[in-house]
């Protein structure tokens, strides 16, 4: 059965709010002339941000594999697909921020992200040692959930601030 794990709602949330925030008030406060421009530009960022954050894991009794979209491509991510038996082991490398990142190794030497920000991780998680017998109990997410949710809080704020300036 393929089971599909989405990028975690907050840390969309998160990103979309924030590029909302930071951008609004563009195409309000350009000059005439780039009323236009930036309102297209503010549109297709948007849509870029959207869709760059809409990569996914896929998994299977046979592998598991990491989509993205076209967008993603092009800006450097790319898809990936791992044969649950080619998994040697799961390693941890710490992060400058004091968190852990963690790693499938192969046996053919290749290390690749073990995605840490998708929904139901939990879910996700038992599907991978439940398929590669691999211990899975220190992994989490990368950063805590509360992170993601106070930064889509601060934007929100931010655009109704921003709102509330506008109007009046």
């Amino acid at each position: 059965m393929i089971e599909k794990f989405k990028t975690l709602f907050f840390v969309k949330s998160s990103l979309i709010s924030l590029y909302l925030a930071l951008t609004i008030p563009l195409p309000f406060i350009s000059i005439e002339k780039l009323k236009i421009p930036s309102i297209i530009i503010f549109a297709l960022g948007l849509y870029l941000i959207i869709n760059i954050t809409s990569d996914y894991v896929e998994t299977c009794s046979n592998k598991i594999s990491y989509k993205t979209s076209f967008i993603s491509k092009f800006f450097g991510k790319k898809n990936w697909e791992i044969s649950w038996k080619d998994i040697k082991l799961i390693k941890s490398l710490p992060t400058s921020q004091g968190s852990k990142v963690y790693y499938f190794n192969t046996f053919q030497g290749d290390n690749i992200l073990v995605p840490q920000r998708v929904e139901e991780f939990e879910k996700f998680l038992l599907i991978v040692s439940s398929n590669t017998g691999i211990d899975i109990n220190e992994i989490s997410y990368i950063s805590p959930l509360w992170t993601y949710k106070l930064l889509t809080s601060l934007s929100v704020l931010m655009i109704i601030g921003e709102l509330f300036a506008f109007l009046n």
